[in-house]
């Protein structure tokens, strides 16, 4: 389901923003009239002593490099508007074009992911974009099936979502009880032994699936129906046809199918439609904390 609900690029975004021209008034405009204004004071200071001197007084307390100081230092709300730039605009690079973090947050891909998993996710593999607008700016390699990916949810773009590519442009994609078919050819799986969920305290039938060549484990719940219970009414619905069986599409160009690897718990492309190019935001690629086991942590198919 959802990882996160309200554009915090955005939010980064401003920040960076709003602390950069502090940062540049502080380069700029601050520091310079405070530099000013201790060089003022230094040569005032010389001038007086100067003139002590003259009428025979040399021992003077020196209060002049203290108030320097104090003239010199950074006020505080500059030390948390430009003082913070650095800090702000690093990691806004970094989750803008380079690796984002997300959180798990509900179980639609068990067994591969777990709730509470802390993922990366590879900014640029599918091409960069540039931040909040998500506009593509240079080509990467085009989705792949079986790849984990991050999107923006068709729906509400404010959520991410994660799924697995399951078909591309062009493909029909058909999951007819509860057995995947990709252009016509029946994705092979394997009966693995069952997963036991221990949210929901019960055992689910635990299957490996290769698309592409990427193996990976997915989940069956025997109680659930095959066929697609309130389907929405989403762009291309008639690309896909539903009946008792499940649902058959074909994929349009530019739009992706997604499904969850818990295939009987996870509101994905057979329900809400298809993921278009322009709301990608990466490529699922590595647990680095599960603060409940930390065996989690590795890459992952």
């Amino acid at each position: 389901m959802g990882l996160l609900e309200g554009n915090f690029a955005l939010l980064l975004f401003l920040a960076t923003l709003v602390t950069g021209l502090y940062w540049l008034a502080e380069k700029f405009y601050f520091l310079p009239r405070r530099k000013q204004a201790a060089l003022d004071l230094e040569k005032a200071s010389e001038l007086r002593l100067a003139e002590l001197k003259k009428m025979g007084i040399t021992q003077v307390d020196q209060v002049v490099p203290d108030a320097q100081a104090r003239l010199l230092m950074q006020p505080w709300w500059l030390d948390w508007t430009a003082g913070l730039f650095p800090v702000i605009v690093a990691v806004f690079l970094l989750r803008s074009f380079l690796f984002e973090p997300f959180k798990i947050p509900s179980g639609s891909m068990i067994p591969t992911l777990l709730v509470g998993d802390l993922i990366l996710v590879n900014k640029f593999h599918y091409g960069v974009r540039l931040p909040v607008l998500n506009t593509k700016i240079t080509d990467g390699t085009p989705p792949q099936r079986g790849d984990v990916m991050v999107f923006r949810y068709p729906p509400k773009p404010s959520l991410d979502y994660i799924k697995r590519v399951v078909g591309v442009p062009g493909d029909e994609v058909a999951y007819i009880n509860k057995r995947l078919t990709v252009n016509g050819k029946v994705i092979d799986t394997t009966a693995l032994p069952d997963f036991f969920d221990e949210d929901q305290m019960r055992y689910f039938k635990q299957f490996e699936e290769k698309l592409g060549d990427k193996p990976h484990r997915l989940l069956n719940d025997d109680d659930r129906p095959a066929f697609v219970q309130g389907a929405d009414d989403f762009a291309f619905r008639k690309n896909c046809q539903y009946s008792v069986e499940g649902v058959v599409c074909k994929v349009p160009e530019g739009q992706y199918f997604m499904m969850g690897d818990n295939r009987d718990n996870s509101l994905d492309s057979r329900y809400w439609g298809f993921v278009p190019d322009k709301n990608i935001v990466g490529k699922a690629f590595f647990v680095w904390m599960n603060f409940g086991s930390l065996k989690r942590i590795g890459a992952f198919n």
